[in-house]
């Protein structure tokens, strides 16, 4: 995946609390989409009116908000049924971080296996990030930049590695390839008996 390092755009306030993934990404949507194409649906029920336009009152359909790379949202925003779709989604949209005071615990665990960073931050900060027009996400010093202020938030280190590097679980892991091998063929010769015979 893209290694996230720093990110500086507009942040579009969407500030509504227990946004759910069905609102995110619909289900029906979810099959016969590929990722790539799942942004055009994200947000479909608040983004696309009945006769398949543009609501222009919706905030990430507004000139000086479409695209933004930031998204500032109320409490628990990914709750509901965990589905990876929403995510890709939001990053079809163009977004990049999503900032809100709590997060549904599966969808910030499928944002950082795809990329995007999820920012936890008291419910006060959130409210007044949602005027700050652009930010500065600096993932290296685990800021928030709002013109002179600088926010700091928490990550746990593991995630911080793994998005400054763009590495998911499976990246990670192959990090250590040499390892594994050397454990693997050690342990064929210590228990053959467990291991299935090579094949040509």
């Amino acid at each position: 995946m893209t290694p996230f390092t720093q990110l500086t755009g507009v942040a579009a306030p969407l500030m509504r609390d227990n946004i759910d993934t069905d609102v995110i990404i619909r289900v029906e949507r979810l099959a016969g989409t590929t990722r790539e194409s799942m942004g055009a649906f994200a947000f479909e029920a608040w983004r696309i009116r009945p006769d398949g336009t543009e609501d222009p009152a919706f905030v990430l359909n507004r000139p000086s908000y479409r695209g933004a790379p930031i998204l500032i949202t109320g409490a628990n925003f990914g709750c509901g049924s965990s589905r990876e779709g929403a995510v890709w989604a939001l990053m079809g949209l163009g977004v990049r971080c999503v900032i809100a005071e709590s997060f549904g615990e599966i969808f910030a665990g499928n944002c950082f296996q795809n990329g995007l960073l999820p920012i936890v931050l008291p419910g006060v900060v959130v409210r007044d990030l949602a005027d700050a027009g652009v930010l500065t996400i600096d993932l290296a010093a685990q800021e928030v930049i709002a013109g002179t202020k600088r926010i700091p938030f928490a990550i746990e280190p593991m995630r911080r590695a793994s998005l400054l590097e763009g590495l998911d679980d499976i990246g990670l892991t192959q990090r250590h390839a040499a390892a594994i091998a050397a454990y693997q063929a050690a342990d064929r010769v210590a228990r053959p008996w467990v291991w299935l015979p090579d094949r040509p």
